[in-house]
């Protein structure tokens, strides 16, 4: 597989006889290049015309799909077409009103001079906006843009096609508001004072990509400042999916959490909150290993034990990595039994096949691992409790409704795009609100969590 593989679509004419298909994919394999999906444009009586995507390394890679199927085929290549480019041009979200205004009644219903009304009736009892208002369905997703995917220090604005995604996700998958908040600084003071000064028009902060170790200082700070959900999904959203993932190994090696040694190599903002989670569930301290002595300090802190790779290797039964480090756990240094999370994307620290034929009980990559299963429902659960903040009760909760739901279904990790999935998210964080006493609304006896999804 490549690495951040290049997307193309290709428009083909192919002739309509036995074989020219199989011509043209046998000319694309042989040019090393992968074939994702086919879609037939046009069945004609001569010619059929089907898009065809395929995934290079590069320009020039694809440059020599080109010039194979051109010397060893009689197909021809209308188009190639860049559907990621298309798919963001304009940009991939936008504001829509939830009613239409096509009448002067209309538009003194919902501006003016109704709207006055409900203003006064807002400025008598602020509570009323979670009533009248969008803001307890909106989300800000906030970043400095220090830490955009596996690309680094980019910047905020370079960073906007990714908030853009996580607003999408957060609309389809549970019905709540994302908007982009993309921040002209990366000191920690100002990332502070903009979000405490913009959160009154927000339900819940959602921090993005932002480089440790800043944003445990910014997720910490504005918990103790602000009475709302602060969800940093680099750090949470890796760490309840992950959690998720060690309760469903361990479920399936037969193996039991709590008498588990746990060992977590790579520290940083999604390594050190694994660890933290993990404490949970275990009760046991966690091994810790990082190459920079200040992470270790904190993940001992924590109450973590510091740790050597190799330690970690020797005498952890469920060992997690998120090192960015391709191939830095070697087949000799895995144990019979092991469970082994390599989440590294895009290259793991040792890939699973090779875990397991090492003699693993169970591994899996960072591709199965996946943030969306996390926090869309997590958002969403916090907010129809009315959370004052987002506990690790809530963490926890949200961890096993994915691994009951992956559990339930037959399969190691659920499909993000399910949208039960994130409702049972939702349901079990709002429930863990009331019982760890940070829910301010009372839910209905039967509440579900993001019923309206149904």
């Amino acid at each position: 597989m490549f690495v951040n593989p290049l997307v193309r679509t290709l428009r083909c004419r192919i002739r309509r006889r036995p074989g020219s298909f199989g011509l043209l994919a046998t000319a694309i394999g042989s040019a090393g290049a992968l074939i994702g999906e086919i879609r037939t444009q046009r069945l004609g009586t001569v010619h059929t015309i089907r898009d065809i995507e395929v995934l290079v390394s590069d320009l020039d890679h694809l440059d020599r799909v080109l010039a194979v199927i051109a010397e060893s085929t009689d197909a021809e290549v209308m188009e190639v077409i860049d559907e990621v480019r298309r798919k963001h041009v304009g940009g991939k979200i936008h504001m829509v009103s939830r009613f239409p205004v096509t009448s002067l009644a209309d538009l003194r219903r919902v501006y003016t001079p109704g709207v006055a009304e409900i203003c006064r009736l807002i400025a008598a009892d602020s509570s009323k906006a979670k009533v009248y208002t969008s803001i307890p369905r909106t989300v800000a997703i906030v970043t400095d843009g220090t830490a955009i995917l596996g690309l680094g220090n980019i910047g905020a604005v370079a960073g906007m096609p990714v908030m853009e995604g996580k607003a999408m996700l957060l609309e389809q998958l549970v019905g709540l508001s994302g908007v982009p908040i993309l921040l002209d600084t990366t000191d920690p003071d100002e990332i502070v004072r903009t979000v405490c000064a913009i959160a009154p028009g927000f339900g819940a902060i959602q921090l993005e990509d932002i480089a440790a170790p800043a944003c445990f200082e910014v997720e910490s700070r504005l918990v103790a400042a602000l009475r709302m959900p602060i969800f940093h999904d680099d750090q949470h959203g890796t760490a309840t999916v992950t959690l998720a993932a060690i309760l469903t190994a361990c479920k399936r090696a037969r193996r039991d959490v709590r008498s588990s040694v746990i060992g977590q190599i790579g520290l940083g903002a999604a390594g050190a909150t694994i660890a933290r989670f993990a404490m949970q569930v275990s009760d046991r301290p966690v091994l810790g290993a990082d190459l920079s002595d200040d992470a270790v300090r904190r993940h001992v802190a924590a109450g973590g034990v510091g740790s050597t790779l190799d330690e970690v290797m020797r005498h952890a039964d469920i060992v997690v990595a998120t090192t960015g480090v391709r191939g830095l756990i070697k087949p000799e240094q895995v144990r019979p039994g092991q469970i082994i999370l390599a989440l590294s994307n895009p290259d793991p620290e040792i890939e699973p096949e090779v875990a397991l034929a090492s003699g693993a009980a169970f591994a899996l990559d960072g591709a199965s691992v996946n943030n969306l299963l996390a926090f869309p429902g997590i958002l969403r659960g916090a907010l129809d409790a009315g959370a004052t903040g987002v506990t690790r009760e809530m963490f926890v909760a949200a961890a096993n409704a994915i691994a009951d739901f992956g559990a339930w279904h037959d399969v190691t990790v659920p499909d993000p795009l399910d949208r039960m999935v994130h409702r049972n998210v939702a349901h079990a964080v709002a429930r863990a609100a009331h019982d760890c006493g940070v829910a301010t609304t009372t839910l209905d006896a039967d509440y579900y969590g993001a019923a309206d999804l149904d």
